[in-house]
């Protein structure tokens, strides 16, 4: 293969493996902080129930709240807590991680061969050798 074609179908080779591989490093590299309940959207009591259970002392947090045991005491009053009073976020990191594992198994696929025939070809592996005629003798 003559060192021109193989040097444009080197670089062809190396844009699309760097394609995949900049989408998965972006994937990787991603805070992960982001994937928690935004504080807008805190979860009311009620709704959460599904999800998560809190208990101060043995008791469960919904009671407490019913029954008026629960007060927030700061410098210049102290107020009972009511169940709108109470709002949960939850880290949903771990459902956005099961998610995203095909999608980045695509990602490192594509990534691995793009390399190796990156690397087939910048050795000399893929290039067309003629065939030989058998030599009458």
């Amino acid at each position: 293969m003559p060192p021109r074609v193989r040097l444009s179908f080197a670089a062809m080779m190396g844009v699309v493996f760097l394609i995949p591989a900049v989408a998965l490093y972006s994937e990787l590299t991603r805070r992960a902080d982001i994937w928690w309940t935004p504080r807008p959207l805190l979860v009311p009591l009620a709704e959460s129930q599904a999800r998560v259970e809190v208990y101060v002392r043995g008791k469960s947090l919904g009671s407490l709240l019913e029954a008026g045991q629960l007060r927030l005491a700061d410098a210049a009053a102290t107020d009972v807590l009511a169940s709108a009073d109470v709002g949960f976020r939850f880290n949903n990191v771990d459902r956005v991680r099961a998610q995203r594992v095909p999608l980045l198994l695509g990602y490192a696929a594509v990534c691995g061969a793009g390399a190796t025939l990156l690397l087939l070809l910048l050795t000399g592996r893929l290039a067309y050798r003629d065939e030989k005629e058998p030599v009458a003798g």
